[in-house]
């Protein structure tokens, strides 16, 4: 419930004076509808349907002048006060509804962008922890079921609010029935945790499935082209069939729940009533005026208490929701990169890299509990200006370094200097600024060439997006039908995987860095496009400093450096030709291995 409470301060801060309007409207709410139970029995009287004596009523005596004037007049007095009633009811609860869904569609929105920018703003280290596909569930189904929880929790405070004041009425008229009623609602609350508990349970195995699903279709249309390929789709047609059983029997469980307590709550307020009219009549010897009012009102009040259980089993259900959304959020807060709490990075001047970047000894893991380390000892000097390449054997911590240098993952002892200048979270942006980040895997959006060249600088001019291209793309953009408004289709699917690549490489040069990282971004390319990439880093030689992690040594030929790694320390550095010639060491066996794979590719 910790959590709930917690969504309900949120949203009692974010809607501020308005819910506290709502509530008055509530309250006027409540009075109407009991004027209105009032106005009946006069009503009943002047009709000649039932002869009641309304002077032994409370405040009933204010109507004794409708003896005085005709029957016809006095029914379309009370007729007409009633009916504007009713009509003022009408009104003030169309405000309030009105009102609820613009606070709750706003609430919802609010938490969205919350959560959306606590997950922006957490490290590296936090998204490799996690499954994409959760956080991708946390911001559609669990975000969707804490909001709405949320809302009915208002609800059932504003139902609250009415029945205090139905029954403040029906004790006023009778307060030994009133406690009678309410000591049979409070037995048949007590009975009702249990319907709470099971929803709260199956409440569990609804965001279980609605996980396991969001997990299940991401990895399916991430490998499309595999399960295609493969002849893989019997397997997951069976997979999703095995989840449609296990989602219609959730939902039978919660239909079922629901149909039962509804059940316990109608046959146990039936019992109630005819119990409440027995004891009226024969042990508190009620007026019959009085006891049809309190009928009455209670027979309002029992659909109220059905929703409120009703309210109450929602609530329940969605607490694992509000529990792991809370704590999703707390453990971004704990990750968070930056201080900053706005994402507003435009005010962000980049870095720009005089003498170089200064790794030194360096040793992380990602265990934390493990006494291996990814890297260790590791001294490092990348100078400005320069191109650095680093290669080794996979799982040598290549990737794991480069994060390192980019300020992504924080090592455990060791730090990073920018010019001599330690990087910390004070000029981590400014320093994250001045690098355009080339990944193996090329990251492209659903849309133009123009859109995707568009992120990483808004206010580029066409003869800047050109610039950009030249150096490693614009011959095969010339060549397409439509130019830079051309779509490329989901991820880039309709360029080829060199297309992409050097698309993605003429992005992170039409931001200006003042370091380009390219992470074993020649690796899938055929000879033709890792010549053309190869060009383009020729050509910005001197203008930035490159650092390149190469799967293929022929990509860093002319490197100004190269560091060798090896299970996560520095074997090897120089130059390419020096370490060439340094026979029996890690790179020329590197070296030996990709030129005897060459021979034979080009013999066959």
């Amino acid at each position: 419930m910790e959590h709930v409470l917690y969504y309900t301060r949120k949203l009692h801060a974010y809607g501020g004076k308005v819910l506290y309007m709502n509530l008055l409207g509530m309250t006027l709410i409540g009075f109407l509808d009991g004027m209105g139970v009032f106005l009946l029995l006069p009503l009943l009287s002047i009709s000649g349907i039932i002869n009641i004596q309304t002077s032994a009523l409370p405040f009933m005596g204010l109507l004794d002048f409708l003896k005085e004037i005709s029957r016809p007049v006095g029914l379309i007095l009370i007729l007409g006060f009633y009916l504007l009633l009713v009509i003022g009811q009408g009104i003030v609860q169309r405000s309030l509804n009105m009102r609820d869904i613009q606070i709750h569609a706003g609430f919802v929105n609010h938490i969205r962008m919350e959560t959306y920018q606590a997950l922006l703003q957490a490290n590296w280290s936090f998204f490799i922890k996690k499954r994409k596909s959760d956080l991708i569930n946390a911001m559609t189904n669990e975000l969707g079921r804490v909001t709405n929880g949320t809302f009915v929790f208002m609800q059932l405070l504003a139902s609250l609010v009415f029945m205090v004041i139905q029954i403040g009425i029906a004790f006023w008229l009778s307060a030994k029935m009133t406690l009678f009623v309410m000591a049979c609602g409070l037995v048949m609350a007590l009975f009702s945790r249990t319907f709470i508990r099971r929803s709260r349970k199956l409440g569990a195995q609804t965001s279980d499935v609605a996980r396991s699903y969001i997990g299940a279709i991401t990895d399916h249309f991430n490998g499309i082209k595999d399960i295609k390929s493969n002849m893989l789709e019997p397997s997951r047609h069976r997979w999703l069939q095995n989840w449609n059983v296990m989602v219609a029997q959730e939902r039978y469980e919660h239909a079922k729940l629901g149909s039962q307590s509804q059940l316990y709550y109608k046959t146990a307020s039936t019992l109630i009533i005819a119990a409440f009219i027995f004891f009226s009549v024969i042990l508190f010897q009620t007026q019959g005026e009085q006891l049809l009012l309190i009928i009455m009102i209670f027979s309002r009040l029992w659909p109220r208490f059905t929703g409120i259980q009703s309210s109450l089993e929602q609530i329940a259900a969605a607490i694992p929701a509000f529990s792991y959304l809370s704590e999703l959020k707390k453990e971004c807060v704990e990750t968070r990169e930056v201080s900053i709490s706005t994402l507003d990075y435009s005010q962000v001047k980049p870095l720009r890299i005089q003498e170089g970047i200064e790794c030194r000894d360096i040793y992380f893991r990602y265990d934390k509990n493990s006494p291996i380390y990814a890297l260790e000892r590791i001294h490092l000097h990348i100078v400005a200006n320069q191109m650095t390449a680093i290669i080794g054997r996979s799982g040598a911590g290549k990737s794991t370094l480069i994060d390192i240098v980019m300020g992504m993952l924080q090592p455990d002892h060791g730090q990073i200097l920018i010019d001599g200048i330690p990087l910390t979270k004070d000029n981590l942006l400014r320093f994250r600024k001045a690098i355009s980040y080339v990944p193996q895997e090329p990251f492209l959006f659903n849309g133009t060439i123009r859109d995707n060249l568009l992120l990483m600088n808004p206010n580029s001019s066409e003869e800047e997006l050109w610039e950009a291209l030249r150096f490693a793309a614009g011959e095969f953009v010339n060549r397409l039908p439509n130019g830079l408004d051309t779509l490329i289709g989901d991820r880039g699917v309709r360029l080829s995987g060199g297309e992409r690549q050097r698309l993605v490489l003429a992005r992170a040069i039409l931001r200006k860095p003042s370091i380009l990282v390219l992470d074993e971004a020649t690796s899938a390319l055929d000879t033709e496009n890792e010549a053309k990439i190869q060009e383009a880093l020729e050509r910005l030689k001197g203008t930035m400093t490159i650092i390149v992690i190469a799967h293929r040594l022929s990509t860093i030929r002319n490197a100004d450096q190269v560091i060798v790694l090896d299970e996560g320390t520095i074997v090897q550095r120089g130059g390419f030709h020096q370490l060439a010639n340094e026979k029996g060491r890690v790179f020329s066996h590197l070296l030996g291995n990709q030129f005897q794979d060459s021979t034979m590719m080009s013999q066959k």
